[in-house]
């Protein structure tokens, strides 16, 4: 009807145009009709071939399961855990699912640049099997894992290896990362005697490629053992690169790594890759990882001054996920950078209240201080290991804490022992004073 209309206004519009032409020009007014005639004729007979809104065979629409991901279906929905002990950081209506099984989720892009995809990917920060404050992540992506770091003590390995075999089924660890020199995060890399290997992590995985800290300032036998361990990895042909050989893109190494499809991971640069500095934590390697629209930041147990160069050196993104840096000290995870990245989720590796580095309880991991500069940004703060009662071992808070995310968007927050945030636990009530931006009144 509307294409009628149409057209019986510019037949209309036609017809004056010719009386005038006829009028002042002397036009041939039978010519000119029949000109418009054929037209309309030609019009017509073309009709059929328009293409409209409405032909569904030429038109994708959020009603083809085939090709479209939905957020109607909630069988689809990918999550990691029974959605009791699930935090999640989404609105359910939000929820992207997929209707193929495999590891790979879609989501339309709204930009109407067709459909993003990004393979499923989640984040394991692991409970370390003692009483002692530790770093060790892993990252699971299909067939590729990555290893960040591998504290507390040498017997954590056995802990570790028993965990990265339930994701890693080849043997093959793709990526280790050792942020820096510190016991709490390279000795079980080496772990204990064995037979016929050592317990540690480069003894018992083939490593693809090892990029670690490329300054240090110790010389203490755990960091000699450590070194022993990367020249065995070398001889069984893992490629080794510092970060500062990342950075440069030098020597074989690269600054970024595709990890899968629609996720990425970017060494960061900070001036203590080449600069000397009395803090060990300050040589940390830094990394970003980007899976979709979600940025998920590591830095490792850098200081002050680090975060400060990490700042001015990087254009740093919003954060979905910032592991909370130097297992929530006092003296990391400062406004600078917090204010920077504005986190969304904040995970602990550390065995909290703890008096292992100080009798100061405020300080004790993870610090008042630390909690107080989180607290503007978010309460989805999350942590791995507390002390017993009697302080002799490290009991599960939220345990292993797993941060798993199927499309590039959604994100779910697990632990193995509960999914609470850590103002809602007891430890916390006990310990730590409520902070303004969490206090509901």
């Amino acid at each position: 009807m509307k294409i009628w209309n149409k057209w019986t206004k510019n037949l209309l519009c036609l017809a004056l145009a010719a009386s005038l032409s006829v009028s002042l020009f002397g036009c041939d007014l039978k010519q000119f009709y029949k000109d418009v005639s054929e037209g309309l004729d030609n019009f017509l007979s073309n009709s059929s071939e328009i293409e409209t809104d409405t032909d569904s065979s030429d038109t994708a629409t959020d009603s083809d399961s085939s090709d479209t991901a939905t957020d109607s279906d909630s069988s689809d929905t990918a999550t990691d855990t029974d959605s009791s002990d699930t935090a999640t950081d989404s609105d359910s209506s939000d929820t992207a699912t997929d209707s193929d099984s495999s590891d790979t989720a879609t989501d339309t892009d709204s930009s109407g640049g067709g459909v993003l995809e990004t393979e499923a990917l989640s984040i394991h920060f692991l409970e370390l099997g003692n009483q002692y404050t530790g770093d060790c992540t892993l990252i699971d992506i299909g067939d590729t894992e990555i290893l960040v770091d591998a504290g507390s003590r040498k017997n954590s390995a056995t802990t570790i290896k028993s965990y990265v075999d339930k994701y890693c089924k080849d043997g093959v660890l793709e990526y280790v990362i050792a942020t820096h020199a510190d016991q709490d995060h390279i000795a079980a890399f080496v772990g204990n005697s064995g037979s016929p290997l050592r317990t540690g992590i480069l003894y018992q995985y083939q490593v693809g490629t090892l990029i670690q800290f490329a300054r240090t300032g110790k010389n203490t036998q755990i960091y000699k053992d450590y070194c022993t361990a990367v020249e065995y990895a070398k001889g069984k042909g893992t490629a080794v690169y510092t970060a500062l050989e990342c950075w440069n893109n030098e020597n074989g190494a690269s600054r970024s790594y595709t990890l899968g499809d629609g996720i990425s991971m970017q060494i960061l640069y900070q001036e203590f890759y080449e600069k000397s500095t009395s803090d060990e934590n300050d040589y940390s390697v830094c990394f970003l990882l980007t899976q979709g629209e979600n940025n998920y930041l590591f830095t490792g147990d850098l200081e002050k001054k680090g975060e400060a160069s990490l700042v001015a050196n990087n254009a740093l993104p919003k954060c979905k996920l910032y592991k909370g840096g130097h297992h929530g000290s006092p003296t990391s995870s400062t406004d600078a950078l917090l204010s920077i990245i504005q986190p969304e989720i904040v995970c602990v590796c550390c065995c909290a209240g703890s008096d292992e580095y100080t009798d100061t309880a405020a300080n004790q991991f993870p610090s008042q201080a630390f909690i107080d500069r989180i607290a503007p940004y978010t309460d989805k703060v999350y942590v791995t290991t507390m002390i017993s009662s009697d302080g002799s071992k490290g009991v599960s808070m939220n345990g292993n804490i797993v941060v798993s995310c199927p499309d590039g968007k959604n994100v779910t927050v697990t632990g193995t022992n509960n999914s609470l945030i850590l103002k809602d636990t007891e430890w916390f009530k006990a310990n730590r004073t409520m902070p303004a931006a969490w206090n509901p009144w």
